[in-house]
């Protein structure tokens, strides 16, 4: 299923659950039972959870943004160093020339159709990827550059193989799931907190209130959504992850 699918799931179960609690309890209610006399003790508590959960969620969803934005940086400067090498070997002689570029294409072609999924999959690149690289660095260092125009490009095309050979073991890094798992337990037993402490404030009494708690559990469903799909980002977070190289290199990707 899409992973909007699962966010209709997920609030429409949380918001019914609130609810349908909400309800039950109302009907299960004793006639001695006031619920204007919440102790203040409990509103104070109830304020004070909200807050420090809310402090925790949004901690959450801006560490998983940032790392959002590094992963499609890394891919950005991956493609855009690749691209360098296979332009600026113009210079070379045919022969040299065509095998650099031949290395790039062939591994452009491998990252986005082979090792894509197998990293989303497993959450690291592949042994493949790593000798293909080496291979292009070998054949662009082993050039002996002759003129001085050669010798110029040379240097750049090894510093751009340099950056593409980095921004590639920053996108291993950043192939798993960032968030440790007990973070998502935190984030999992805060919500059932914060939600549980609006019973104890006896709002389940009022159709009103009942659809208030619902909007909030949704809200809270929502946020942690955004959690979990921005955790992933080569899985989920970006909405179209290997278009740096597909944009570059349109005839390799195809």
């Amino acid at each position: 299923m899409s992973e909007w699918v699962y966010l209709a799931v997920a609030i429409a179960v949380t918001c019914g659950f609130a609810v349908g609690l909400g309800w039950m309890r109302g009907r299960r209610k004793s006639d001695s039972e006031d619920p204007t006399e919440t102790p203040d003790v409990i509103e104070y508590m109830t304020m004070m959870i909200g807050v420090v959960y809310a402090i925790v969620l949004g901690l959450a969803i801006a560490g998983v943004w940032e790392e959002r934005n590094a992963a499609e940086t890394t891919v950005i400067q991956e493609a855009q160093a690749l691209h360098e090498v296979h332009e600026r070997v113009s210079t070379y002689p045919a022969a040299e020339r065509e095998r650099v570029r031949d290395d790039v294409e062939s591994y452009v072609h491998y990252a986005v159709k082979t090792e894509w999924p197998h990293m989303v999959e497993h959450g690291e690149l592949t042994d493949r990827g790593d000798r293909m690289l080496r291979r292009l660095r070998a054949d662009v260092t082993d050039y002996e550059p002759e003129t001085m125009q050669q010798a110029q490009s040379y240097q750049a095309v090894v510093d751009q193989v340099a950056e593409a050979d980095t921004a590639r073991n920053a996108r291993g890094d950043s192939a798993e799931p960032t968030m440790p798992g007990v973070v998502w337990i935190g984030l999992y037993a805060g919500a059932i907190v914060s939600v549980g402490m609006l019973f104890a404030l006896q709002i389940q009494r009022s159709g009103r209130e009942l659809v208030l708690a619902g909007i909030f559990s949704a809200l809270i469903a929502f946020l942690l959504f955004l959690v979990w799909h921005f955790d992933a980002p080569f899985a989920r977070g970006l909405e179209e992850p290997t278009q740096a190289f597909t944009s570059l290199f349109p005839h390799a990707t195809g």
